[in-house]
């Protein structure tokens, strides 16, 4: 396949209009899987027609396997793309829709058969080739989109959002499909979407998108354990992060954050110097998952209680929602453990994950030489 690099690329629509596209930087190996994801509106399509060259840039550099394709027109690229309309040619069978750009490329019969033939068995659709697009469900037309791309063998595939108009089951089943894919394959790869699912189950790389700038870019594991700032911690997640505002307090060398619900209260043990954060007011972001019921097991973890507001079964875990410092927040419980609203519970913190925010801005606060008596 292609290595691809973004170098400072933005993309503005004319004077006195804001940048779409700021200072994007990317680069993706050969064989990579990138995610752009995002709210609607950040940019992320754009980026994509951009690389694509359905959109020229406004300044930096697109460059595949280190060639310069900025100038390019799209047909000179190598690149293809499969759109979230599909855009198959309704009067042409499944077999011609395949075959329609080897016909451009002037391949001859014999080989354009052979290729529809490998791409068909790939995607489980060789039942479907005599049909015609009006004919196939959402799922089989989005399998026919994608073999008419991988016929074509380019240096690198393009997917916007391909997964957005099939029905949820269909939508996950799918999702598995493109990742085995990839697997046998080896594709280098750029896929849009704004489901975050999606871009934690599917990339190799995420880049997370807010107002045309990249706010982070790494793998799934590190966005989601090591956000940059407040925004990437809130869209990657699911249920999201909680965000509790805190006021820092100091108890001998170490740094706490005071928890309130009810007539409860504990003090939270922070991962921070003093850096100017004694009675600030912060925003304390901690995962679900990381508040769990009290046990013998973790002593040593700080503990409050609170009034179970809200219960909701999802299956394999239940998500129980309670007020902390008059916020709501929520916490990720074994079915088996799951109580009634209006019960108390005894909460326990893992402050070793804890993570803090600045209230304004929404930058993340890191630590800086704790003593280890204070995090222990």
């Amino acid at each position: 396949m292609a290595t691809l690099e973004l170098r400072n690329v933005n993309k503005s629509y004319g004077k006195g209009l804001p940048d779409t596209l700021k200072n994007i930087e990317l680069e993706i190996n050969d064989g990579e899987f990138l995610i752009l994801v995002g709210p609607s509106g950040c940019g992320k399509s754009t980026l994509m027609n951009c690389i694509a060259g359905l959109e020229s840039i406004s300044g930096g550099s697109i460059l595949v396997d280190e060639a310069d394709i900025s100038g390019m027109s799209p047909k000179d690229r190598d690149i293809a793309m499969v759109f979230q309309s599909y855009a198959l040619y309704p009067t042409m069978s499944v077999r011609d829709n395949i075959a329609f750009g080897l016909k451009i490329r002037k391949m001859n019969a014999a080989a354009i058969d052979e290729e529809v033939a490998r791409v068909a068995k790939l995607l489980q659709i060789e039942h479907l080739l005599k049909r015609k697009p009006g004919q196939l469900s959402g799922g089989q037309q989005q399998r026919v989109a994608m073999g008419r791309a991988l016929a074509r063998r380019p240096k690198i595939y393009l997917f916007d959002e391909p997964l957005s108009n099939l029905d949820a089951k269909l939508r996950v089943e799918m999702r598995t499909e493109m990742k085995l894919m990839h697997q046998r394959l080896k594709t280098t790869t750029v896929y849009v979407t704004h489901d975050q699912i999606e871009a934690m189950t599917l990339g190799d790389k995420v880049a997370v998108m807010k107002d045309g700038i990249i706010q982070q870019f790494g793998t799934p594991k590190q966005i989601y354990n090591d956000p940059a700032n407040r925004f990437v911690a809130s869209f990657i997640g699911s249920p999201p992060m909680n965000f509790i505002p805190v006021r820092v307090k100091r108890q001998a060398d170490c740094l706490q954050a005071v928890l309130e619900s009810g007539q409860s209260r504990c003090e939270l043990p922070l991962a921070l110097s003093d850096a100017g954060l004694e009675d600030r007011e912060l925003i304390l972001g901690i995962r679900p998952e990381q508040i769990v019921l009290a046990s013998n097991e973790l002593t040593h973890l700080p503990t409050l209680r609170a009034e179970v507001q809200v219960v909701e079964p999802t299956g394999p875990d239940t998500l129980v929602f309670v007020n902390i410092n008059n916020t709501k927040v929520c916490c990720r419980l074994a079915p088996d453990s799951a109580p009634d609203s209006g019960q108390n519970l005894t909460l326990q913190f893992d402050s070793s994950k804890v993570l803090l925010f600045d209230a304004n801005t929404g930058e993340r606060l890191r630590a800086l030489r704790v003593p280890q008596e204070c995090v222990a």
